[in-house]
């Protein structure tokens, strides 16, 4: 290992332990969606050890009749919780997810204050900061949003890849394609930032160089993007296609519009108002310190810029600190830019640019983008204090004194005590007892009613009408296969939610013949006698079409890997 990499490699993940040491002492954060996201990992779980590991389909959602969650919901977040759970007790999970992420986050802000020309002690600070920010503490405690959470690691490799002085394909697929398989809003946010930072480089770089050279930045910004969708294909398009398949609507209903969550907006719910108060509270700060932060580092760098000139004539052409000084004079700017256009969208004034550009109404919330900022704000410290010089023994005291004095204050404000029926080990419990958990709306089948499906019914029972409901039985999933003996022609009921990629085979035909119920539970008629069921979930067009895009930008990628070690090992040898 590099000398020069021991120091932030020790510090930041210290400084991640000292973020989550309140979760160590006092236990898990209960927050919005800590359910959602633990129910989905040992649901992953319990398929990856059943050798599963390509699902779609949650069972235990809809109390038993299941949803579609995996399809629509990115891999990234629920395959670390799952492998976390095959590894570890159920109540270290969350804990040392949070952990890893704070680490990966930090790990990715020093990746790119480095990119911006920083030296070691401001990438460092810049990483803690980043990692103790209020954003993220909001997040990883209030919101235990953990795929959001998540999506903030690779936020600075996106900026870093597009402020970088050399833009390659590469650097964009990465972040790109890391995005979308970890949280959609995220990545929307993303490619959005990523457009307009391509677009105030190509116009910086029309000034003064040829339009061939705009016209490669330009390909290789969109090949980037391009390939990093290829990447996610096998997540991107099934999401995208079987979206008529559910309610997808319902994410955006009265109270998760966008109009509904502008900073400081008041709504009818005043818990959802509590948490936008705390929420538009977080991004106006950050927007504060970031302008003063951007304006600090465009100080310096004026500053840099004399002495740059000054090297230049003293050596008579320019030299790298010239090279360095305009890469980090277009950082500046774009970074400006960027706080100034988030500034705008999280207000009124921009409803027309969310109702118009696609996607935007499904970030649902406005102040989503403060995981933008804060990546910004973070470069605007590192370009800020790019030349601090400092000691390792108080780098290290600062820098847990950040983590500390940043992140303990938010803590206490931010952790969410658990009720007795929210633990970990409560919700393991239930989840091991097959009883069965609530159905998420926008992920509910076709046109089924959530209210009309019941808690407790069996597996599988025979009914004389669609509507019949079972009699008393143990609840649970339903098997993949099993047999039924009916006295006459009867209508068989599947604790089994409807959707186009079950299909069902009764002694070795499938059927098609459905019967219609408001619970939407798969429902046909079998003949008396024995009948032999069969379930499989199949592999759908979109889902073959997915990962077959994914190879193929997997070997494209491998490709551009290939021929940029080869012309590295050729330069070596020439040389």
């Amino acid at each position: 290992m590099r000398r020069g990499l021991l120091l932030p490699l020790t510090l930041i993940p210290t400084a991640a332990l000292v973020l989550v040491l309140p979760l160590m002492v006092h236990g898990c954060s209960c927050g919005h969606d800590f359910d959602f996201h633990l129910i989905s990992w040992m649901e992953a779980s319990a398929q990856f050890r059943a050798g599963v590991w390509h699902p779609a389909w949650a069972f235990s959602p809809a109390w038993n009749a299941g949803e579609p969650r995996f399809v629509f919901y990115p891999p990234m977040s629920w395959t670390w919780g799952a492998l976390l759970g095959m590894a570890l007790p159920w109540g270290a999970v969350p804990i040392v997810f949070t952990g890893l992420v704070l680490f990966a986050a930090g790990l990715a802000m020093y990746w790119l204050a480095r990119e911006l020309d920083a030296a070691r002690p401001a990438a460092v600070i810049a990483a803690v900061v980043y990692m103790a920010n209020p954003y993220m503490i909001f997040t990883a405690y209030e919101r235990t949003a953990y795929a959001e959470l998540l999506a903030a690691a690779w936020m600075p490799l996106l900026l870093a890849a597009i402020l970088r002085e050399r833009v390659s394909v590469l650097r964009v697929a990465v972040p790109v394609a890391l995005l979308w398989l970890t949280n959609a809003p995220a990545a929307v946010m993303g490619c959005y930032a990523l457009a307009l930072l391509a677009m105030v480089r190509l116009i910086w770089m029309w000034r003064g160089t040829s339009l061939r050279r705009c016209v490669e930045l330009a390909g290789q910004v969109a090949s980037g993007v391009a390939m990093g969708i290829g990447l996610a294909a096998f997540y991107v398009v099934p999401a995208a296609y079987e979206q008529r398949w559910v309610q997808i609507t319902m994410a955006t209903v009265e109270g998760m519009r966008i109009g509904d969550n502008f900073l400081f907006h008041h709504t009818s719910d005043a818990a959802h108002d509590e948490v936008l108060r705390t929420a538009s509270l977080i991004a106006v700060v950050m927007l504060g310190v970031g302008a003063v932060l951007i304006g600090i580092a465009a100080f310096v760098q004026t500053k840099a810029a004399d002495e740059a000139q000054v090297a230049d004539l003293r050596y008579g052409a320019p030299d790298l600190r010239t090279r360095n000084y305009e890469t980090r004079k277009r950082a500046v700017l774009s970074l400006a830019l960027l706080a100034m256009v988030i500034g705008v969208l999280l207000t009124p004034l921009s409803a027309l640019v969310w109702r118009v550009l696609p996607e935007m109404t499904f970030l649902q919330f406005p102040w989503r983008l403060t995981a933008v900022l804060a990546a910004a704000v973070c470069g605007a410290l590192a370009l800020a204090f790019r030349a601090i010089r400092i000691s390792s023994g108080w780098l290290s005291l600062g820098s847990l004194l950040i983590a500390m004095a940043m992140g303990w204050p938010v803590v206490h404000q931010f952790r969410q005590e658990c009720d007795d029926e929210d633990t970990v080990s409560a919700r393991l419990g239930v989840f091991e007892s097959k009883a069965g958990t609530d159905a998420t709306d926008e992920y509910t089948t076709g046109e089924a009613d959530n209210d009309a499906l019941l808690h407790a019914d069996p597996p599988f029972w025979l009914a004389k009408d669609a509507d019949a409901q079972p009699v008393q039985g143990a609840a649970g999933p339903i098997p993949m296969h099993f047999g039924v003996d009916a006295d006459d022609a009867e209508i068989l009921v599947l604790k089994l939610r409807e959707y186009p990629a079950w299909v069902v085979r009764v002694n070795g035909v499938e059927t098609e013949d459905r019967v219609e119920r408001a619970d939407g539970l798969i429902a046909f008629p079998v003949t008396a006698g024995h009948s032999q069921i069969d379930v499989a979930y199949r592999m759908t067009r979109d889902r073959e079409l997915g990962d077959g895009l994914s190879i193929v930008a997997l070997c494209g990628m491998g490709g551009l890997m290939g021929v940029g070690w080869f012309r590295g090992r050729s330069r070596i040898i020439e040389s």
